[in-house]
Order: structure tokens, then C-alpha cells, then sequence
């Protein structure tokens, strides 16, 4: 089942139907104890609808944070775009430790949703999306489920000395989350594909995928962390590390197209300005 979060209410997606809920508080449906069979109660008493055409962001008041290095492919890029700086040995140290690197990426006015735009800042020269699993984690640390989360990254910025990494990650829209919310209470399979596409003039400017058998670490792993002595009242988001990474003579242009896509998720698609 997948959740939309549209400016009429919240959507349900089950069977390819699509289910006006009663709940039209994110946060508090965000939170209900045994979410998704409570759902499936719910639409089974339901009538179908048109599928929703006006998407928002899947989110209320929850907090975005990320975890870095936690792929391979991940650890070797910000190790070469550091090593001028002296930082590189940081990340080959955190992708082996035993705690992961997170950090906050976003509260909800930084996040844009699918059909929404991004943003590069404007003292970066150097700038990727990083295509990733985000987890939904209720306020009790339970992950109900999973959306495609778009990291805007100015690389140059983190790669001049790690200590930047809050101005090379935080800034107005420097997230995308969408297009819904996949409920499911199994984890996902490691043979699921994360796909990448930038268009630019309509044409691919550059394209990759990986699996999340290459993530390192395990969702629950990254939770325990996060919820460690913190506390989120209405829930968080957690993305997951990028394990496609542009090569270095790539930037985003003001115009370009990014496309995210995960299995069973669907695909987020955001627009730089």
C-alpha cells in the first residue's frame, strides 16, 4: 500500500485503487498504532477514487536526516574529493566504524515533493543529487515504511574540509521526498534497484543504478543510531546513503531533470532551478 499526501487530504494506493482516507492529519496518521492493517480495515469499506493529480511531499512535521558513507561507491568519492583537504582518511574510517555517520538534512519547508524544485546553491560550483532510500520511522522508532529521497549535495563545499557538511547539505530545498509512502511491514529485498536519471534539454545527461545490496549497514542499524538519546515526536525520515555518484566532471545545471527510482516505491522527480 502507498500513502499520498495531496493538498485535498491523504490517498491510499492499494491494488492500483486509490482511497480517500478519513485522517487528513499527516502527523496523527503518521503515528497510529498498526498503521497499515488499520488501513487495509479502512479501504476495505471504501469506495474508490480518480488518482490524485495535485501530489505533496509525503511529510507533516517530521525531521529529515541522513546517513553518509554507507556505501562503498559513496566512501570512495567523498575520500577523493577530500583528499586535498586532509579529510579523506575520515570517511574510509566511519564506512568501517561501528557508528554511522547522520546528520540533519531538512525540516519540511527544505523539502520539495515529486513535480517540485530543487535547488543549487549559489556559492557551489559543484553540485549532485544523491538518490536514496528514505525510511519512515514513526515517533516510537518503528519504520512503517519506505520513499525515494533526493540529497542535494555541493560537493566542492564538503570536499574543501568535512566541517562544511551542514552548509553543503542544508539549505532551502536541498531535499525532495515522493511521491508517497510505501507501507509495508517486511523489509525491503536487496535485489531492489535504485535508479538514477538526469535529463538535460530533454536528452540524458547522465544515468546509474545499484541494488540495496551494496548498503552497508542495515535500516533498523541506522535507526537505533538515530533514536539514541533523541527523540522525535511525530516521527522522522531517514535517508540512507547514496551508492551512485556522478563522476567529478559532472555538475547540475539550472534546468536539468532528476528522476529517482526505487522498486515498488515509484519515482521521484524533481526540477533544478
Amino acid at each position: 500500500m502507498k500513502l499520498f499526501k495531496t493538498k485535498h487530504g491523504i490517498v491510499a494506493e492499494a491494488n492500483q485503487q486509490f482511497y480517500q482516507l478519513a485522517e487528513s492529519d499527516w502527523d496523527t496518521l503518521f503515528n497510529r498504532a498498526n498503521l497499515l492493517a488499520s488501513l487495509q480495515d479502512e479501504i476495505a469499506q471504501s469506495t474508490p477514487i480518480a488518482e490524485p493529480t495535485d501530489i505533496a511531499a509525503p511529510i507533516g512535521t517530521q525531521e529529515v536526516w541522513a546517513a553518509g558513507v554507507t556505501y562503498y561507491r559513496s566512501r570512495t568519492a567523498r575520500m577523493e574529493e577530500s583528499k586535498d583537504a586532509g579529510g579523506g582518511s575520515f570517511y574510509d574510517r566511519v564506512y568501517s566504524a561501528e557508528r554511522p555517520e547522520l546528520f540533519f538534512k531538512a525540516n519540511p519547508h527544505r523539502v520539495a515533493g515529486t513535480g517540485g524544485s530543487v535547488k543549487i546553491r549559489q556559492d557551489s560550483q559543484w553540485n549532485v543529487p544523491e538518490p536514496e532510500l528514505a525510511l519512515a520511522i514513526n515517533a516510537s522508532g518503528e519504520i512503517i515504511g519506505y520513499t525515494v529521497g533526493n540529497d542535494m549535495s555541493s560537493r566542492d563545499i564538503e570536499g574543501e574540509n568535512p566541517l562544511y557538511l551542514p552548509q553543503a547539505k542544508v539549505y532551502d530545498l536541498s531535499c525532495g521526498l515522493g511521491p508517497a509512502v510505501y507501507l509495508t511491514n517486511e523489509p525491503l529485498s536487496p535485489d531492489d534497484k535504485i535508479q538514477l536519471e538526469i535529463l538535460r534539454g530533454g536528452e540524458a545527461a547522465f544515468s546509474g543504478e545499484t541494488t540495496l545490496a551494496q548498503l552497508k549497514r542495515t535500516p533498523m542499524e541506522l535507526v537505533g543510531f538515530l533514536y539514541r538519546d533523541n527523540t522525535f515526536p511525530t516521527g522522522a525520515y531517514l535517508l540512507t546513503g547514496t551508492g551512485i555518484v556522478p563522476p567529478d566532471a559532472f555538475t547540475l545545471h539550472s534546468g536539468d531533470e532528476i528522476r529517482i527510482t526505487i522498486d515498488h516505491i515509484g519515482t521521484l522527480i524533481n526540477f533544478v532551478q
